[in-house]
């Protein structure tokens, strides 16, 4: 599957296949006749390791902005229009009709590895392979939704999927029961100037039902959209998305069983098992360690406490812990170091705020203690490496801190109570504090962050969903939205976030 050297593209001449559709013929490539993908089979293309590792990452990109959007609860436009942006840029997937501007075969190709490196990097535990599970779910959802009928339909016929489509006879026989399941649709249904029940019994007419066993549409039971008897649920074809979401999660979950069972085998690979191990720990967003200034100009030692205000809440613990104690222990000194580094602290202004921060030592305990590390931090001494800042990932998953110490995030590493009094202070309402509780409960600390930041921008009136529409996963990325937007109140015509 892999070698060392970039390849032409020995596919171009794949064999073709003509469609029909309301744009007219188009020939599409045999091997993917439809964007829609159930990836029932593995793929047998030649790719690089750099390629394999770039696939996967540009997949978790668009799988990322899934999850980021349902645990904000953003709208339904709001997560369609955040996604088709982000799969633009990552994992673009145009229809057939697109087939002449775009290369469709390498975009299906690219989707269809970029799925099983996932797959096996995600089988490894329970907890991955139900995060993978439900992301892909997610995705194919919005892709079928966004595909046209036609497509639909050849997809479907290609599947060949054995549901039972209810005969008229027996759409007469439970007519009034279809009817009275229907009232949601009935809703939605034309002619609002006849009664709901006349609506609901125009859609039964109209409309045609598969039945199928109640366990395979358990969302459509949960809303009350189906009518169910002796164990049946009687579906619209409308809510097809249902039962081919159901087909698509229950192979996917049994495909991932598989393949953690045969993963072992792929552990004598030094190319790929690291790659594999690490790619859920990875940290997708901007590299703000590359920046040649910080977010906020050069920064002086003196303006540090100024901007304290833009800090997010780890960093300002990490503040305010050290103006009171007057110190700080390596994990906190690394960790608030390289972020003031990132926002534009020059090395000759950290050595002044980290003296004066220091207030109870001597200058020759500081020069021999501490002054050389933070001269480390900025690549001048020892190796001479330039040290990023820490990113969401690393903070919360290494190093938890102790005793005495002060690093780590607050959503993870705080007691309830400490949780609390901190929401608190941000002037987080009483009747919100649960929605944080919960998301912390539930792992989601990042959520909780990006929804900490959306809230404390609303109570000063900025629009928070213009400042940050990915969830936040680096402190850098809480300090630059919120710096950028205070200088763009000061002045209109300051640049936008992007």
């Amino acid at each position: 599957m892999f070698k060392q050297k970039p390849r032409a593209n020995r596919f171009a001449e794949q064999t073709q296949r003509t469609l029909h559709g309301d744009a007219g013929q188009v020939r599409v490539h045999s091997a993917y006749p439809s964007r829609l993908n159930f990836y029932l089979v593995p793929p047998q293309y030649e790719i690089t390791v750099d390629e394999f590792e770039e696939f996967a990452l540009d997949r978790l990109h668009v799988l990322k902005a899934l999850e980021g959007a349902q645990l904000r609860n953003k709208s339904r436009e709001e997560s369609k229009q955040q996604l088709d942006t982000v799969s633009d840029k990552y994992l673009p997937l145009h229809s057939n009709q697109a087939v002449k501007a775009h290369n469709v075969f390498e975009e299906r190709r690219k989707d269809h590895i970029s799925h099983f490196i996932l797959r096996l990097a995600y089988c490894r535990s329970e907890e991955l392979r139900s995060w993978f599970l439900r992301q892909e779910c997610a995705l194919f959802r919005h892709r079928y939704e966004n595909e046209s009928m036609a497509e639909k339909h050849a997809f479907l016929d290609d599947l060949q999927l054995d549901w039972k489509v209810l005969s008229n006879e027996e759409k007469k026989e439970i007519f009034e029961e279809l009817v009275s399941a229907s009232a949601w649709h009935a809703s939605q249904y034309s002619g609002q100037n006849v009664g709901l029940k006349e609506r609901a019994k125009a859609f039964v007419e109209s409309e045609g039902f598969f039945e199928v066993n109640f366990e395979r549409v358990p969302e459509l039971v949960s809303r009350r959209l189906v009518y169910i008897r002796n164990g049946k649920a009687y579906v619209p074809m409308s809510e097809q998305v249902s039962l081919v979401l159901d087909e698509f999660r229950n192979r996917l979950s049994k495909a991932l069983e598989v393949t953690a069972k045969m993963l072992p085998r792929m552990d004598e690979d030094e190319r790929l098992m690291p790659v594999l191990n690490n790619i859920n720990k990875q940290y997708l967003g901007k590299d703000y360690g590359a920046q040649t200034k910080g977010t906020a100009g050069a920064v002086t030692a003196d303006e540090v406490d100024s901007l304290v205000a833009h800090f997010p809440p780890c960093m300002r613990h990490l503040h305010m812990s050290l103006r009171h104690d007057k110190h700080l222990r390596h994990g906190g000194r690394m960790q608030y170091g390289l972020f003031l580094k990132a926002i534009g602290l020059p090395i000759e202004e950290a050595l002044v705020f980290w003296r004066r921060a220091f207030a109870n030592m001597t200058e020759d305990q500081f020069q021999k203690g501490y002054a050389y590390n933070i001269r480390h931090n900025y690549g001048l001494e020892g190796k001479r490496a330039d040290y990023k800042p820490y990113d969401c990932m690393r903070i919360i998953t290494s190093n938890p801190p102790s005793t005495g110490d002060h690093h780590g995030c607050p959503f993870r590493h705080f007691s309830s109570q400490n949780l609390e009094e901190m929401l608190f202070r941000y002037g987080v309402p009483q009747t919100q504090i649960r929605e944080f509780t919960n998301l912390v409960s539930e792992k989601h600390f990042n959520v909780a962050c990006t929804r900490l930041f959306e809230l404390t921008k609303k109570l000063q009136g900025a629009d928070a969903s213009a400042l940050v529409r990915e969830l936040i996963t680096h402190p850098n990325q809480w300090f630059e939205a919120s710096y950028k937007s205070s200088k763009a109140a000061e002045d209109p015509n300051a640049m936008q976030i992007s």
